[in-house]
């Protein structure tokens, strides 16, 4: 029988749209101003620790419904202004020891959280906060890497027991020598069967025997892509550490990151703990250097001469034991004395290089090398300014040495740094560790802070927007199409629906301002697939046929070009997903998803009422 579903489909129909109007719901309860606190430096948060801030904010007549999850208590407030009076307290109470972040938690009810209903979540011009474009220095990360290359290719040779007298970075080069040509030949047919995205070349220079060592283009575009992938893991880490919750952070072009955190104000710690460079190295003090020749910038071949907090130099063995990128954890406390130190745990690869170089230096003293990048002003009036295209940063390597100890047993995965001089620089260089040393130095070019009060008012206009579009398309098409009017605005209900519930299912899914664009454009295109769909019934109609064939025909005839329109409509905005960055994606996001709910619920959704309304009825009008 024509225009007659079979009950199956029509049960399937109902249960998509119940379970986008399931899905949707928690959007209709808000947000409630919120503080989330977790602990550092290995601290937790527990009962006991909500008991006491409890005790504390009532005294305080402060008010709030308290949630402990994950070692993390989040207390939600009537009002932003109990939010604030209550962070002023709970951070004065519990000092730098905890994170206490502001935040904006969903006032969805238990039950629903627990089926794993979320609302949307908003971006940042629709929250407000802090917005970062962040630049890796890539000749840093490059010169990182050719120095690491010079101390894996000593490590290597001597492994093999084929004696160089010198290994050195020259330029984008790195330069291996030798006392004789036998020994050079066979270490560079050693290098190429181990490191075969690079090009030897043997040369003789100055009664050396040389191999220049370079790597291929492939290997370059690799590296850089790496230092900006492996920057943007950690800046995430170290987002996490802020306590913010659902940050931003994805890559824009060749070497620049975007960072956004929505419901961050204080711009100066965020970017105190993005920025920093921070990072370790561990490396054998030569006891037996002339201190006071060092002091004059004269020290032994194979050594460099750092210096302590108070000045005083340091001779070290130019090889680097180990680097802060072995490291999973560190955590603040103090030794037995009560002096700050940090514990510091190491990955399996890391562990097992200290042990090996510990069990034979025994006794020997080892410095831990601090290195921070920090940017040198540029003093012309006439440079590019941070946020100027063609602003390119310039950093300054700093080093310290904040301890120097004796090595006095074999050293596995977990040893302690000490002579820190403040708890706070415990903590913060615990921190820093924990959430990961930056592959490269990284420059925030450009800032851009959006209070909540201008979040609103984009949501306000958006919704004002979408609303007299809703309202001017219902009334249009009630008018100019009667009944079948109505089951359009039914259907246009339905995909607004799906449209939202599909994005609060979808993890990481962020509404923003393009976004709405999106859903106003997406509801506007719905309605065209039923424009199109009922002229070509009136179409039937005014050729004569019979009621129930006319809307079988156009139901049928027009899906091959509702087809053709919206997949290539499709195309568009996931080519918009894949290239596009922050906005775009997500106004492209929106579209996908609105064109598929859009096709469903204007074909085979509104289809599935009209069959309910006129179909296997002999009717000899219709309400089009």
């Amino acid at each position: 029988m024509l225009n007659k579903f079979p009950l199956w489909k029509n049960l399937m129909v109902f249960f998509i749209v119940a379970v986008g109007f399931f899905y949707a719901l928690p959007n209709l309860y808000g947000e409630d101003p919120a503080l989330q606190i977790s602990g550092t430096k290995g601290l937790e948060v527990d009962a006991q620790m909500q008991d006491k801030i409890k005790s504390l904010l009532e005294a305080k007549n402060l008010t709030g419904d308290y949630t402990l999850e994950n070692e993390q208590l989040l207390i939600r407030f009537n009002s932003t202004e109990q939010q604030l009076q209550a962070r002023e307290l709970v951070t004065q109470a519990l000092g730098d020891n905890y994170i206490v972040a502001l935040n904006l938690a969903p006032a969805t009810p238990a039950w629903m959280r627990s089926l794993g209903m979320h609302p949307l979540k908003l971006g940042l011009d629709l929250r407000g906060g802090v917005h970062f474009l962040m630049e890796v220095d890539m000749d840093e990360a490059m010169k990182k890497m050719r120095t690491q290359l010079v101390s894996d290719f000593r490590t290597e040779l001597r492994n093999k027991d084929l004696r160089l007298s010198g290994a050195k970075a020259e330029g984008d080069h790195v330069v291996v020598s030798f006392r004789d040509a036998a020994t050079r030949d066979a270490a560079m047919e050693a290098l190429k069967k181990t490191h075969q995205d690079f090009t030897f070349q043997a040369f003789d220079r100055d009664d050396h025997f040389e191999i220049l060592a370079q790597m291929t283009q492939q290997k370059l575009s690799e590296v850089r892509t790496q230092a900006v992938d492996q920057n943007i893991n950690i800046i995430r880490n170290r987002v996490n550490e802020l306590g913010v919750a659902e940050p931003l952070v994805q890559r824009q072009g060749a070497d620049r990151v975007v960072v956004e955190l929505p419901g961050i104000q204080d711009t100066a710690r965020a970017k105190e703990i993005l920025g920093a460079t921070a990072t370790l190295e561990f490396r054998l003090v030569d006891s037996t250097a002339d201190v006071s020749a060092a002091a004059q910038g004269h020290s032994p071949a194979g050594t460099d001469i750092l210096h302590d907090a108070k000045g005083y130099p340091v001779v070290v063995q130019k090889q680097v034991i180990l680097t802060g990128d072995h490291i999973v954890d560190a955590n603040s406390s103090t030794d037995e004395n009560g002096r700050p130190q940090v514990n510091i745990s190491l990955d399996s690869q890391g562990g097992s290089i200290m042990s090996n170089f510990t069990k034979d230096n025994v006794g020997k003293p080892m410095c831990t090398n601090f290195i921070e990048y920090k940017v040198i002003p540029n003093e012309d009036p006439n440079a590019p300014k941070p946020g100027d295209k063609d602003y390119k940063p310039k950093f300054k390597k700093v080093e310290q040495v904040i301890n120097v100890a004796t090595i006095q047993t074999r050293l596995g995965s977990s040893f302690r740094i000490t002579g820190l001089d403040s708890v706070k620089e415990a903590h913060n260089l615990a921190l820093l560790l924990r959430a990961g040393a930056l592959i490269a130095p990284i420059q925030i070019v450009e800032e851009r802070t959006i209070g909540p009060s201008l979040g609103q008012q984009n949501i306000d206009n958006g919704l004002a927007a979408m609303l007299y579009g809703l309202i001017f398309l219902v009334i249009f098409m009630v008018i100019y199409y009667k009944g079948f009017g109505l089951i359009a605005d039914l259907a246009l209900v339905f995909n607004l629906v799906l449209l939202v519930g599909v994005m609060s299912l979808i993890p990481g899914a962020t509404m923003t301002l393009p976004g709405i664009a999106g859903i106003v454009l997406t509801l506007g295109m719905a309605v065209d697939a039923n424009v199109l769909i009922y002229e070509r019934i009136r179409e039937e109609l005014r050729a004569g046929r019979g009621v129930q064939l006319a809307i079988n025909e156009g139901y049928g005839r027009a899906f091959v070009t509702i087809a053709d329109s919206n997949i290539t409509t499709f195309i568009t905005a996931l080519i918009l997903f894949m290239v596009g960055t922050g906005s775009v994606k997500g106004f492209a996001l929106v579209l996908m998803i609105g064109l598929a709910s859009s096709v469903f619920t204007a074909v085979t959704a509104s289809r599935a009422v009209v069959n309910l309304i006129w179909g296997g009825r002999n009717l000899k009008n219709l309400s089009i």
